[in-house]
């Protein structure tokens, strides 16, 4: 571009003089250095921290969300594959968390929703949900006199955990999916 090394800083340097003179070019000339403005208040969404307790064996879990208190308690234990009639050991098991409902609930309606895992079909699985969650129901009722119960079915549409994961069936997490939560409001 330049013939004469030595002409080449005088350009650059009067260049950057000019520059100078001007001011930044983020200015505006037409703002006075002394004028100032409304700084809007930063309005970000809170999203609610939801603990999970879940048992050494990972057979029954517990979070709070507010009030709301859900146990879940995984379908190995509470029944035989592909049944609905509760096991000994699953009696027991609702027998603890009926007390916990006693003690920690503020009345009102219990609901127990029932899950499945992806294996089978919708519709399969939407039936088994549901006597799974009739069953819960039909146990605790006697525990659970003067409360409300409501019995639901979901299937496999809520998974708490991937079934697939990388694309390959995930045992663990098939086993949280198949699950059946009881759901109350806590005393405060």
């Amino acid at each position: 571009m330049f013939r004469s090394p030595s002409l080449a800083p005088a350009v650059v340097l009067t260049v950057l003089l000019a520059g100078l003179q001007a001011g930044p070019a983020w200015a505006d000339p037409t703002v006075p250095p002394d004028a100032s403005g409304v700084v809007e208040d930063l309005v970000l969404p809170v999203e609610d921290i939801v603990g999970e307790v879940e048992s050494l064996d990972g057979t029954e879990s517990e979070t709070k969300q507010g009030k709301q208190v859900t146990v879940a308690l995984t379908s190995d234990v509470l029944f035989a594959l592909d049944k609905w009639v509760l096991t000994a050991q699953a009696k027991q098991r609702l027998r603890q968390v009926a007390t916990k409902v006693k003690s920690d609930g503020a009345g009102g309606v219990v609901k127990i929703n029932g899950h499945t895992d992806d294996q089978g079909t919708d519709a399969y699985n939407l039936t088994l949900s549901r006597r799974r969650a009739l069953a819960v129901q039909k146990a605790l009722q006697p525990l659970l006199s003067g409360l409300t119960l409501q019995a639901q079915g979901y299937g496999e549409s809520r998974p708490k955990l991937p079934n697939l994961v990388d694309g390959k069936p995930d045992a663990r997490n098939r086993a949280k999916n198949r699950r059946v939560e009881i759901v109350f409001d806590a005393e405060q």
